[in-house]
This record gives C-alpha cells, sequence and structure tokens, in this order.
C-alpha cells in the first residue's frame, strides 16, 4: 500500500483534523482550564516535532499511531455543544411546568 504524500493538501487537511481531535479529546478529559492549556500546548509540541517528517513510511507510521491514540482516549460521553447533533437542546421538548391553580377566594365572613 502506497503512504500519505507528504506537504500534499490531502495530508495537511488529514494532521488538521487529527489536531482538533487531540485538541478536542483533551478537553473532554480536562475540565480545568488551566491544566487544558498545558496539555493543549503539549499536543502542539507533538505535532510541531513531526511537522517537517517527508518521508511516507515514517508518515504513514506517525499518522497510524495518532489515530490509535486518538481511538485508545476517545472519551465515552464526549462534550457536544447544545445546538450540533446529538448535544443537550436538540429534539427535546420540555414538559410545562405543572403549577396548580390557586385556591378561589372565599368569602368566609
Amino acid at each position: 500500500m502506497k503512504g500519505p504524500v507528504p506537504f500534499s493538501a490531502q495530508n495537511v487537511k488529514l494532521v488538521s483534523s487529527m489536531y482538533r481531535r487531540s485538541l478536542r479529546t483533551a478537553h473532554d478529559w480536562i475540565n480545568r482550564h488551566d491544566f487544558y492549556r498545558s496539555k493543549a500546548a503539549e499536543i502542539r509540541l507533538r505535532f510541531e516535532q513531526n511537522k517537517n517528517v517527508s518521508d511516507p513510511v515514517e508518515l504513514k507510521a506517525i499518522l497510524d499511531k495518532t489515530e490509535a491514540m486518538l481511538s485508545k482516549f476517545k472519551h465515552p460521553d464526549p462534550i457536544i455543544p447544545p445546538g450540533r447533533p446529538g448535544g443537550t437542546s436538540i429534539d427535546r421538548n420540555v414538559p410545562p411546568r405543572y403549577q396548580p391553580e390557586p385556591y378561589p377566594f372565599r368569602n368566609t365572613i
């Protein structure tokens, strides 16, 4: 099987997608902003270390390893924004709140 073509538009799109998925996966697991920022910097450093790889065989090994890590660390209940499909606001029919009617005013005099 032929490996990916380094520095091609298709490869750039694939690596960008993996980078975004890595950040989203980290965000799903980490709920504190300061911890998330340090993890995001670590993820960025890992991607920057491999940005000049020009050997297709080595590039394919790196992409396969990254894909394996993404599937290994996938969160079982990821954060989905309310407006996206599968988010908390999609197809949700909240029943109206029940409020009993006030008792009628009776003159007891």
